[in-house]
């Protein structure tokens, strides 16, 4: 079993509990308040194949398109279901950094785990892909009740390695839901080139799009002092320097990512909340959530 503790917070989740997690855009499966789908009375039908994911319940794999392409594939069915939510957490190399709770991929695993918590609480379809380079662990979105036991196991089991391809990463998963729904992606996007092309992969496909960026407060303040080695971790590069000389010029660049990373996402109609791993993390949950609550529709 997963030490639900790691992730999910006890003093987070009851400060969260009371908030509903909504979507901006009529998606399906949402309707503010009741979440009654827009298909409601329709029979179930096929909509489409799409890749295997590890995961995958084997009873939908269709063996004809197996025996045709020798590659996996499952068929996806309209169905009538809840808000769907899926989860997308960087496993890349950068996001390794931090120690204890500052750990960048621990914050955003809690971060993840506790917005499935909350969905899950709603009965809302919920599921989790771990990315680098290409997908990692994948928890297909179901709303039963060993759901979460899933997601917090797999966030459990995987480490921070490697380098990001968003927009690779982007078209995977885009094809492994199979309906619109709200996509939140937590990341420190340090690594991430192309990052207007990642998301508007599921922004063409009508999807809710929250982006959650993740950062460490030396990386937000660079108050390092004295001599110091840099060592990348998602290459083989260093850098030996007196990081009082380039503090100037590094703080000048990354508010210039943090800008151009905010317009992409306003362009693209996509919500944007930048966050340190020193913040309280129910504090982080709690405005997150509010936010999202008080902000009107959109139209797709």
């Amino acid at each position: 079993m997963p030490d639900s503790k790691r992730y999910l917070r006890p003093e987070v989740t009851t400060r969260i509990r009371r908030l509903e997690l909504t979507a901006r855009r009529v998606v399906e499966g949402f309707l503010s308040g009741m979440h009654r789908s827009p298909y409601f009375g329709q029979s179930i039908e096929f909509l489409q194949h799409r890749q295997y994911f590890p995961g995958d319940e084997i009873r939908h794999i269709d063996w004809k398109v197996y025996a045709r392409q020798d590659r996996l594939h499952i068929k996806q069915y309209e169905e009538e279901t809840n808000l769907r939510l899926t989860l997308m957490v960087d496993r890349s190399g950068s996001m390794a950094y931090g120690d204890g709770e500052s750990n960048k991929f621990d914050y955003s695993a809690s971060i993840a785990a506790s917005l499935a918590y909350l969905a899950l609480r709603q009965k809302d379809a919920t599921g989790l892909f771990t990315f680098d380079t290409d997908v990692g662990a994948a928890v297909p979105a179901k709303s039963s009740q060993i759901q979460l036991s899933r997601i917090l196991s797999v966030l459990d089991s995987v480490g921070a390695d490697g380098r990001t391809d968003l927009p690779r990463v982007a078209k995977q998963i885009a094809q492994a839901i199979p309906k619109r729904g709200l996509v939140v992606i937590v990341s420190d996007l340090l690594s991430v080139d192309q990052l207007a092309k990642g998301l508007r992969v599921f922004r063409q496909r009508g999807h809710d799009v929250a982006l959650i960026h993740v950062l460490h407060d030396d990386e937000m303040d660079f108050t390092f002092n004295g001599a110091t080695r840099f060592e990348g971790l998602e290459t083989d590069e260093f850098l030996n320097c007196n990081p009082r000389a380039l503090r100037e010029g590094y703080l000048e660049e990354l508010n210039r990512f943090l800008d151009q990373t905010r317009k992409t996402c306003g362009r693209l109609s996509i919500d944007y909340m930048q966050v340190r791993t020193s913040e309280p993390l129910d504090a982080v949950l709690a405005k997150f959530l509010a936010t999202r609550q008080s902000l009107p529709n959109l139209k797709t």
